[in-house]
């Protein structure tokens, strides 16, 4: 399997789509080769240096944490806990997270060995070899190995409390297909799929897969954030915890670290919409729903 890179630099860098292309080669897809570190620090871009966010020691420990605790379990039980501490660790905005080069490197340069682990090379049905897809290195922030999980924190969250990420990431057609829905940037929608999660009225892949579809639907005749309004984006709270990165030490390992301090969700809205979606649930066809299942 491929290897922890042997070479590290002490900060984070950017790694352009075009120069991380060369890098993700048959070996490291089939999991056979590791990437030159020395190589690809020559096509990476610097990060302000002054900045603390950038160190990547933390990163890494976090990657060596998260492979060791869940070495006996099945990789996707990884994400639950990685999600909301890589997002603490990572105090990005979300114009630095929309940024792909800080992912690039970080799955190529920093932890190419996770993202194999995590997302190990599978069986294709043309018979050809085992492969992680390529887009686990390189891809839209609902597939890369990293962002993926940071901008699941970002939308989960509920102002600096990171429990409904954990819900949200034990499902991982959370990730998979909510992650690609623009409707469910309104905090009050993320929290009441959560919500729903929480209270088992929806209860697998399939059930997620079909409400978020509806939510999606219903959205363009609907306007979410009118009748289930949000407070405004607290600018100066995201500010502070950005500019107070690293001041705390590392983010903790068992209990879960605080994101930034904003007003949570209204609660308010949070219960119109549950209700609204457990109603459209209800309605909603699902592949091997019975009438049982809706009685029960």
């Amino acid at each position: 399997m491929t290897d922890k890179p042997v070479h590290f630099p002490e900060r984070l860098a950017l790694l352009s789509d075009h120069n991380a292309a060369q890098f993700i080669t048959e070996g490291l897809l089939t999991g056979k080769e590791n990437v030159s570190a020395i190589a690809l620090g020559k096509v990476t871009d610097e990060l302000p240096a002054h900045d603390v966010r950038w160190a990547l020691q933390p990163v890494r420990d976090l990657v060596d944490d998260v492979m060791h605790a869940f070495r006996d379990d099945k990789p996707t039980k990884a994400d639950a806990w990685l999600a909301p501490r890589l997002h603490a660790t990572l105090r990005l905005t979300r114009r630095e997270a929309a940024e792909t080069g800080l992912w690039n490197h970080l799955a190529l340069g920093v932890a190419p060995d996770f993202v194999v682990w995590r997302h190990p090379p599978t069986r294709k049905k043309d018979g050809k070899v085992p492969t992680v897809n390529a887009a686990r290195f390189r891809g839209a922030h609902h597939t890369q190995a990293f962002a993926r999980l940071w901008w699941a924190a970002e939308l989960f969250r509920d102002g600096p409390d990171y429990a409904p990420v954990v819900v949200a990431c034990e499902m991982q057609d959370m990730l998979n297909t909510v992650l690609r829905l623009d409707v469910f940037d309104h905090r009050p929608t993320a929290q009441a799929l959560i919500r729903l999660l929480e209270h088992g009225t929806v209860r697998n892949g399939r059930e997620v897969n079909a409400l978020a579809a509806a939510v999606n639907a219903s959205a363009a005749t609907l306007m979410y954030d009118v009748i289930a309004p949000d407070v405004e984006p607290d600018d100066a709270a995201l500010r502070l915890w950005v500019d107070t990165a690293g001041q705390d030490g590392p983010v903790p390992r068992r209990a879960l670290p605080d994101g930034p301090d904003e007003l949570p969700t209204p609660e308010d809205s949070v219960a119109k919409l549950t209700d609204y979606f457990a109603e459209l649930f209800a309605d909603v066809p699902v592949r091997g729903r019975t009438t049982e299942d809706d009685e029960a």
